[in-house]
């Protein structure tokens, strides 16, 4: 008999219809991180958690072409902000204008959800000039999960990874979850945040947990320490959240955000101004600091039974009231954590007291004797690895294609740890994809003495960036963040082919505009400008000029004169705003910016030396025995880093030097005998 007929194609759900009327540009938004015809436990890199270190990790391999896994403990916490949710401050906003030069999110996630934008030190120079953010935690969230859905490298998924998988060369080769699901890569990069080992207090209660409400991750701290890697405790805190309608502002202090709103990423399609929130300042009284003072002995660090140590610069309200007992009040700011919630943070207060005794704590607080709380304070304790294990890539000394990101490297932050997973996600798709490393000196950004100083030093707390820090602060602003490190980043592959066109034109603006400040000249007794840039300076009406003429540059150079000045009198250059700014502090530091880059370039020669790689230091009996140990443990990669080793003298350098230099004339004059006897038999 003939065959049947092929059955008829089964009509169109209603599904399918309303997914073909949804408009293209949005089905692309939607794409889904991975294709179902792939492999899907093969990679190039494997990134673990989901806080900023690795998201930032992930985009950053990704985007370098490396086919990623993101995997984290939950899928509805990624970029997650569980302590203050705010971006930037002091030397933290010149980290996050370095990471959006090199093509990273954090910046643009913070433009697109804060809540209110402030400059601190506004009176002081551009060096110091620091924005920070207060940000909705839930939307950005948000956002960046939908920006990791919208790459196209990469795979998101939930799981608790417990262990390496090793190759055959003391290299890495994958992870194993605690399911069992194994995940293969050549590269992989452990950003495990709070949450190895951890463990929070509340008082004299504990339970394990990485942050409130989530579990932690048990079995890699074992597994790390069985492969050699040394282990540590450290802890933090976050102070209690408050419900917004129960707090009396009326005597408060208010702050109000800038209305000269400044932004962190570069790119200017970004800059969409937001309506402001208004943050609150309160102050501890007497009865605060008695009831401390009463109860210190129920708190995990002074009763005893928690040794981690936490950060300096970020100490708990106790710690305030033992360490500084000559101060009667200490501020306390109440910053909003979302645009449409209730829940308050009280910035400044972290305690590990007892719940029971922490909303009589907030009442003593003018504003507060009413209030109502919504989550308590907490302390936790987690496991981290000293960085001294990993090279200046991040990638550890110990296990090849290994890297380390974020908190597990002992800093604190959340700027930190974008800083760190950037330059770990891009180091780890070049070793996966044989490409070139992105190297960053210490005297070429903050993210490069952030990362020269946790490989060098032996940190035992919480590191947080500074700006004392940076020795070359007036060279590594945040107007200037681009021009250093755009490059790089484009020659890395993490600067796509628009941003980089935007990169060059304003960059050709700006040198252009350079040449015609210098160019062009003003009539000191007959052009408007030269009389308003006098009568800016101070300069009396009726004293003759000191010359005939002076040039833009010259007048712009002026502390009174900007670049508002010359486009009110017709000399403007036309540019736009940032870009007349970056034009402006060139001109007016141009002598202290080129002494500071002389020093850099005089210090680069020498100290950016490398050393040999497993170099021998028990061998240099010129160096101390102390010197000779801690070179060997740290095992520095250049002469600087070296330098800046504890325990290393500049007695120790120089003779590092020597030796170095005598090992260079012995090679040489090996290379000319041995050419001098091939030329012989010859």
């Amino acid at each position: 008999p003939p065959p049947p007929p092929p059955p008829a194609a089964p009509a169109a759900s209603a599904a399918s219809a309303a997914a073909r009327d949804v408009p293209e540009a949005t089905r692309e938004r939607r794409l889904p991180t991975y294709h179902l015809h792939e492999e899907c436990d093969s990679f190039d890199v494997v990134v673990v958690g989901a806080g900023h270190a690795g998201c930032e990790a992930a985009l950053a391999a990704s985007r370098r072409g490396a086919r990623t896994l993101l995997l984290t403990l939950s899928l509805d916490r990624i970029g997650w902000q569980p302590c203050n949710p705010a971006v930037g401050g002091p030397a933290k906003s010149q980290l996050v204008h370095e990471v959006d030069a090199l093509g990273g999110e954090i910046g643009k996630m913070a433009d697109k959800t804060y809540l209110q934008k402030r400059v601190l030190n506004a009176s002081r120079g551009p060096a110091v000039w620091a924005l920070r953010a207060q940000t909705d935690k839930w939307e950005y969230s948000r956002e960046m999960r939908l920006r990791l859905e919208r790459e196209p490298n990469l795979s998101i998924r939930e799981g608790m990874v417990t262990e390496l998988i090793m190759g055959d060369n003391d290299d890495v080769a994958g992870v194993r979850t605690f399911f069992g699901m194994e995940f293969k890569a050549p590269a992989v990069v452990l950003t495990t945040g709070t949450f190895m080992a951890g463990r929070i207090w509340v008082g004299r209660k504990n339970l394990p947990a990485g942050r409130a409400g989530e579990a932690p991750s048990e079995g890699l701290t074992e597994n790390l320490v069985s492969l050699g890697f040394e282990t540590d405790r450290l802890k933090t805190g976050t102070p209690a959240r408050v419900d917004s309608r129960s707090i009396d502002y009326r005597g408060l202090e208010v702050q109000l955000g800038d209305e000269d709103e400044r932004w962190f990423s570069f790119d200017e399609r970004l800059h969409v101004p937001k309506p402001q929130l208004a943050c609150h300042l309160t102050r501890t009284t007497a009865a605060t600091h008695a009831l401390i003072r009463d109860h210190l002995h129920e708190t995990p660090t002074y009763g005893g039974w928690v040794g981690a140590k936490g950060p300096r610069y970020c100490p708990s309200i106790e710690d305030k009231v033992v360490r500084f007992k000559d101060k009667e009040s200490h501020q306390i700011f109440l910053e909003p954590e979302g645009r449409n919630c209730p829940e308050v943070y009280v910035q400044g207060f972290s305690t590990g007291l007892p719940e029971r005794l922490q909303l009589a704590l907030l009442r003593t607080l003018p504003g507060l004797e009413q209030v109502k709380m919504l989550r308590p304070a907490y302390a936790v304790e987690y496991d981290f690895l000293p960085a001294y294990q990993c090279g200046p890539t991040l990638e550890t000394k110990r296990v090849a294609g290994l890297f380390f990101s974020g908190q597990i490297n002992g800093t604190t932050g959340y700027e930190e740890a974008a800083a760190q997973g950037l330059l770990a996600g891009a180091n780890a798709a070049a070793h996966a994809l044989s490409g070139p490393r992105l190297l960053l000196p210490r005297e070429g950004s903050y993210l490069g003495t952030l990362i020269d100083d946790l490989c060098t030093k032996d940190l035992r707390e919480p590191y947080r960036m500074l700006t004392s820090r940076s020795e070359y602060r007036l060279v590594l602003r945040s107007d200037n963040a681009d021009a250093r490190l755009t490059p790089l980043g484009r020659a890395c592959g993490l600067i796509d082919d628009e941003r980089w066109a935007m990169f060059q034109s304003k960059m050709g603006n700006i040198d252009g505009e350079l040449v015609r400040l210098k160019a062009t000249r003003v009539k000191s007794d007959s052009h408007p400008l030269a009389a308003a840039a006098f009568a800016a300076s101070g300069v009396a009406a009726d004293k003759p000029p000191s010359r005939q003429s002076f040039t833009l540059e010259e007048l712009l150079r002026r502390p009174q004169v900007d670049s508002a000045l010359l486009e009110q009198h017709g000399c403007g250059g036309g540019l736009g705003r940032w870009q007349a700014e970056a034009v402006e502090v060139k001109v007016k530091y141009e002598g202290f910016i080129k002494r500071q880059e002389g020093q850099v370039a005089k210090v680069a020669g020498k100290m950016n030396k490398q050393l040999p790689p497993g170099l021998d230091y028990h061998a240099i009996t010129t160096l101390r025995m102390e010197a000779r140990e801690t070179l060997t443990k740290m095992s520095p990669v250049t002469v600087g880093q070296a330098s800046r080793i504890g325990g290393v003298t500049p007695a120790d350098i120089s003779s590092l030097l020597i030796y170095l230099e005598v090992g260079i004339r012995q090679q040489r004059n090996k290379d000319k005998a041995a050419a001098s006897d091939e030329s012989k038999s010859t």
